[in-house]
């Protein structure tokens, strides 16, 4: 059983198919699901729980593995971003129009589904020891905040903006050119000149 651990420890996240091939017996892997010794992330998708510390960048890597598609938005891209005071209690990903609703068990998600122009702009990586996290950069994930300003709340979208407007590597033209291409041009300006001047 300590081997299965073990094996899954070294790789954090592994494929039933994976277990089986490295000659561990599925009755063996039930017992530690059981005993919550490992943790199916979605159907078929093992790790071992709360390994390494648990931060949000887990669930995010917990996320990314089963939907390898999605993308960290909106709320959970500003709480990364520390340009919020936010903390959400899902995670919020958005995926192309065209793909399925991603299967996960744990931890809960909010899914949004965009274009192939909203969905490619501005996707950075965060590299891990255990995998890739696709998430969107700050300008992005502030275009994305103004465009779902009802739904989420203006106030803090313009909290956000604040906030990368006070840091010191913001770019106003990267902001801007997201804007435009993304049509919030006319709605995120006034803001930006308020804070600005």
């Amino acid at each position: 059983m300590n081997e299965i651990i073990k094996y899954i420890k070294e790789r954090g996240y592994v494929r039933m198919k994976e277990l089986k091939e490295a000659g561990f017996h599925t009755r063996k892997i039930s017992a530690l699901l059981k005993k919550g010794q490992i943790e199916k992330v979605k159907s078929g998708l093992y790790k071992v729980p709360n390994y390494n510390g648990y931060n949000y960048l887990t669930s995010f890597l917990d996320v990314t593995k089963a939907a390898p598609k999605a993308v960290i938005c909106l709320m959970s891209a500003i709480s990364y971003y520390e340009l919020s005071t936010v903390n959400p209690s899902e995670i919020f990903i958005a995926i192309p129009l065209s793909e399925k609703p991603p299967k996960i068990k744990y931890p809960p998600i909010r899914v949004f589904y965009w274009p192939e122009r909203n969905y490619n702009l501005g996707i950075e990586e965060i590299k891990t020891k255990k995998g890739n996290i696709k998430i969107y950069d700050k300008e992005k994930t502030i275009c994305d905040l103004f465009r779902y300003r009802d739904k989420l709340g203006e106030d803090i979208a313009f909290e956000a903006l604040k906030n990368y407007l006070r840091l010191k590597d913001f770019d106003l033209n990267k902001l801007r050119n997201y804007a435009e291409k993304m049509r919030v041009k006319t709605i995120l300006s006034p803001y930006i000149k308020a804070i600005v001047g």
